[in-house]
């Protein structure tokens, strides 16, 4: 009788066991989907966006060489 009881509690603890890894799994699981999600949203945002600093870039070289073309003619 006592055999049985013990063997009786070591399955719950088992089941509670596996429901906690469970629990963890599903976690990082959902973790990870919402990295993954945040990652894809991130590279359509940065693939679509239009690169305002490029434009900015080349409107400082053509001033600046207007800059020192026109100390040239000088």
């Amino acid at each position: 009788m006592n055999i049985k009881i013990e063997d009786l509690l070591n399955a719950l603890k088992k089941k509670e066991e596996e429901k906690e890894k469970n629990t963890v799994l599903w976690v990082l699981a959902i973790i990870g989907a919402v990295a993954a999600v945040a990652g894809i949203a991130f590279a359509v945002y940065h693939f679509f966006a239009p690169d305002y600093l490029e434009d900015f870039e080349e409107d400082f070289d053509d001033d600046f060489d207007d800059y020192f073309e026109d100390e040239e003619e000088e």
